[in-house]
């Protein structure tokens, strides 16, 4: 086992990562940014170091002081967590290259995944089902004008080099195309230097299916099962749970064993997960992360295994000690992503300082935080706060756990996305698992004041007592009740 890390990441996923690494017995080493100094994952580290200026630019983007703090504080090794340099092919090679353990998969893996041109052709040669359309990048608008001519309307527009609806453009006529192309590829150049762009089918109303794969440097490859993810917003994941309410046993073993051919042909190592769309029973390959996944809390809690003990394990040269059929899905697990972000107002940013916190808790509840009391909140980074995630024993009994646990939750100091959480958990078709990637589209009123003016104005009371205890240096414990009445105050 490997005997110390830097984790080059910050917030919740650092503590996870931290936690991991201390059940394992690796010592720890943080970095912070100048607004992080009193960061959780600062004080829960062995060590800590600053890395730079609030901007992530300036820190936690500057590979060369990651690998320098490293050397001097005598790691072993770099876990990139996820988001920053974490499926950066450059920052893999440079860490190996300084002597160091990258825990992650190899820099050629990570560089094939991340061109999305790449990887569609890497997967169609595979024999992995790809969604129709280009497996190379367009040229120009011509080309892209010929190629939707021939898969037929509507089509998807994609940047060849990045993700997370950056640079994508769904593009309904043949008179849309041109402009469409130009906007996509400029979004694409300014988000990840790259403006190339290639062009697929749009599926009208496809799931969000992902599995998860865990492979070793021996050879073996093995699937931990599906997370359905169809709950977004701009592409972005809000809503994961594992396992698929629609896939039958016919179609998991059919999408994982695709899943684990595609690893395969990248020679997978470490955690990385294999994204698909669903949609009338079929699948196509749509991307691979190389890297640990914000949604991996559910798939540890329907197999009981620990993803991130897994990482440090195949890092260290380990083998899986398990196969495929050793692997088994119980019960069902949801995660919610608590973001600070205000739902009704379009999910702007918020700012502040965590005034209260309170974390529910109870059998079957997980909190995967970032946060405490006295956080403060700043524009600098992701608004990801933490993961609030249930287990139990069915898909009916996990969604009524997570609406207690909504309930229970309490932030205050800025607004969070939780009472949009706690909508969707009563919502008729979330409750019947009838989703697509098309939900919040489908259900506009999720994003909608719910208008009731007594309930408002008596949260906006409670809310200006508690400012006035605040001021007064005094800290009320807010119960479940008036916690449920700020959230009223959130909706509006």
């Amino acid at each position: 086992m490997l005997g110390s890390v830097l984790i080059a990441n910050r917030g919740e996923i650092a503590v996870r990562i931290i936690r991991g690494a201390r059940e394992c017995g690796v010592r720890t080493i943080a970095v912070y940014s100048e607004a992080d100094r009193l960061a959780p994952h600062v004080l829960e580290a062995d060590e800590a170091y600053p890395i730079g200026p609030a901007p992530s630019s300036q820190s936690y983007l500057r590979a060369e002081a990651l690998i320098e703090v490293a050397r001097r504080s005598g790691a072993e090794a770099i876990h990139p967590g996820y988001g920053f340099l974490s499926e950066r092919a450059d920052f893999a090679s440079a860490v190996e290259e300084a002597g160091l353990v990258f825990v992650g998969p190899k820099a050629e893996t990570i560089a094939a995944m991340g061109d999305k041109t790449e990887a569609r052709r890497r997967m169609a040669d595979a024999g992995v089902p790809i969604v129709p359309g280009l497996v190379e990048a367009l040229a120009d608008p011509e080309r892209a004008e010929a190629a939707a001519a021939e898969i037929g309307f509507p089509v998807l527009l994609k940047a060849s080099a990045g993700g997370g609806g950056k640079g994508m453009r769904v593009v309904r006529e043949p008179e849309e195309l041109r402009r469409a192309f130009e906007a996509a590829s400029r979004e694409a150049e300014a988000a990840f230097g790259d403006g190339a762009v290639y062009l697929e089918r749009y599926l009208a109303h496809p799931r969000h299916v992902e599995i998860q794969v865990l492979g070793d440097e021996h050879g073996r490859v093995v699937h931990l099962g599906e997370r359905e993810c169809s709950i977004q917003r701009r592409h972005q994941k809000l809503v994961e749970e594992a396992p698929s309410a629609v896939l039958t046993p016919e179609e998991r073993e059919a999408m994982g064993a695709t899943a684990v051919r595609a690893a395969e042909a990248v020679e997978y190592r470490g955690a990385g997960t294999v994204e698909f769309l669903y949609e009338d029973g079929e699948f196509f390959f749509l991307e691979m992360n190389t890297r640990l996944q914000v949604e991996h809390p559910v798939t540890e809690l329907v197999t009981g295994i620990d993803l991130v003990e897994w990482q440090f394990r195949v890092a260290s040269g380990e083998p899986l000690p398990f196969t495929q059929d050793d692997i088994e899905l119980s019960g069902h697990a949801i995660e919610c992503r608590i973001t600070s972000e205000d739902h009704l107002g379009g999910f702007l940013p918020s700012t502040g300082r965590i005034a209260h916190l309170e974390i529910p808790s109870g059998p079957g509840v997980r909190w995967d935080g970032g946060i405490v009391r006295g956080s403060e909140v700043t524009l600098h980074y992701d608004p990801l706060l933490a993961k609030l995630v249930v287990y139990a024993p069915d898909r009916a009994r996990a969604v009524a756990r997570m609406a207690r646990a909504l309930d229970e939750l309490v932030i205050d100091g800025v607004d969070t996305c939780a009472p949009f959480h706690r909508r969707v958990m009563d919502e008729p078709d979330f409750q019947a698992g009838d989703l697509s990637i098309r939900y919040l589209d489908e259900h506009p009123e999720l994003l909608e004041p719910d208008g009731d003016d007594d309930e408002a104005l008596a949260a906006a009371l409670a809310a200006a007592l508690l400012e006035d205890e605040y001021r007064k240096g005094r800290a009320p414990r807010i119960g479940r009740a008036a916690g449920r009445t700020l959230s009223a105050w959130q909706r509006g």
